[in-house]
C-alpha cells in the first residue's frame, strides 16, 4: 500500500532536485553542539518548510550521518478524531526524494503488545503532520523503515502506554530513532507566544514530564504534538535517558512578518 505525498509542491518543494538542495541548506545552516551519546529520540516542528524547516534542521543536525535501521514518527492527528494510536503498516511513503519503506515486522510488533496500536490508514491520508518529517529524514540519514503513528486523542495514559509498547517492541534502542511532531503555541502575538513557548521549554529541559502533562491539559502551555512530545520522552525515560536539550526555539513572524499573530516552533534532542 502506497501512501502518496499530499504536501510536495505546497507545504515543500514538489521537485526532487529543489527539495533536496532545500533540506541540505538548511542543514548546513543549523549550528548545535554534538551530542553527548546517541540521540534517542527528536523533537522537531510540522509547519511549511519555508517557516519551520530551519528550525527543524537543528534536530536533524544531530543524527545526520547516523545510522538507524527504523524510525518512529509520533504526529498528532488534525483532521480526525480517535482514541486510540493510528498506524499504517504496510508498503510506503512516497516523497519526491523516494520511497520509505514501512517497517512491517515492527508494526505487527506493535499492534501485537499494545491494543492501542491499531492498523488504520485513514489518519494518515491527508495528514501533513508525519510526511513533513520524512524529507528531512532522507536526506540526513542512510535507508531507514517506518513506523508511522498518529495520536488521536493524547491523554498522558495513551502517551505512556504507546510508550511502554516503543521500548518492548525495540530490545536494541540504538537501532531506533523516536521523532516527535509538534508545533507549539498559536495565534498570539510574538510576545505571548514566547511566554507560552518558553514556558513549554523549561519544563522540557528539566525533563519534567508530569508538569508538562498538567499544564497541557489546562493550557497553561501549548503544543498541538503535545503527545508525541511526552510519548518520546516517556520512552526516552525508561531507556534511562532522561535528558533533553532544546537546541531551536522561533516563531512563524521570521518568515510571515506577522507579530500579531505568530506559531511557536521548537527543536530538540533527546540523548
Amino acid at each position: 500500500m502506497l501512501h502518496r505525498s499530499v504536501i510536495a509542491g505546497s507545504w515543500y518543494p514538489g521537485e526532487r532536485n529543489s527539495l533536496k538542495f532545500s533540506i541540505e541548506a538548511y542543514l548546513n545552516e543549523a549550528r548545535i553542539e554534538a551530542p553527548a551519546s546517541r540521540p534517542l529520540a527528536l523533537i522537531s516542528p510540522h509547519a511549511g518548510h519555508m517557516y519551520s524547516g530551519a528550525v527543524a534542521a537543528h534536530a536533524y543536525k544531530a543524527v545526520q550521518g547516523l545510522s538507524y535501521e527504523t524510525v518512529v514518527i509520533v504526529s498528532p492527528s488534525h483532521r480526525m478524531r480517535f482514541d486510540f494510536v493510528a498506524v499504517w503498516s504496510a508498503g510506503a511513503f512516497e516523497t519526491p526524494l523516494g520511497l520509505v519503506e514501512v517497517d512491517e515486522q515492527a508494526c505487527r510488533r506493535l499492534m501485537q503488545l499494545s491494543d492501542i496500536v491499531i492498523n488504520e490508514p485513514r489518519p494518515h491520508v491527508q495528514e501533513h503532520a508525519l510526511e513533513i518529517q520524512l524529507p528531512f529524514l532522507q536526506v540526513a540519514l542512510p535507508a531507514f523503515r517506518l513506523v508511522p503513528l498518529i495520536m488521536g486523542d493524547q491523554t498522558p495514559e495513551l502517551c505512556f502506554s504507546l510508550a511502554e509498547a516503543l521500548k518492548d517492541a525495540f530490545p536494541e534502542p540504538d537501532k531506533v530513532l523516536v521523532v516527535a511532531s509538534s508545533d507549539l503555541s498559536h495565534f498570539h502575538s510574538v510576545q505571548a507566544a514566547a511566554d507560552l513557548d518558553n514556558r513549554l521549554a523549561n519544563h522540557l529541559a528539566a525533563f519534567d514530564t508530569a508538569s508538562l502533562a498538567s499544564e497541557l491539559a489546562s493550557g497553561a502551555v501549548e503544543a498541538c504534538g503535545g503527545g508525541p512530545i511526552l510519548t518520546a520522552m516517556r520512552y526516552a525515560a525508561l531507556r534511562d535517558c532522561p535528558r533533553l536539550t532544546v537546541v531551536k526555539q522561533a516563531d512563524s513572524s521570521a518568515v510571515s512578518g506577522d507579530t500579531a499573530s505568530v506559531v511557536g516552533y521548537l527543536a530538540a534532542v533527546i540523548a
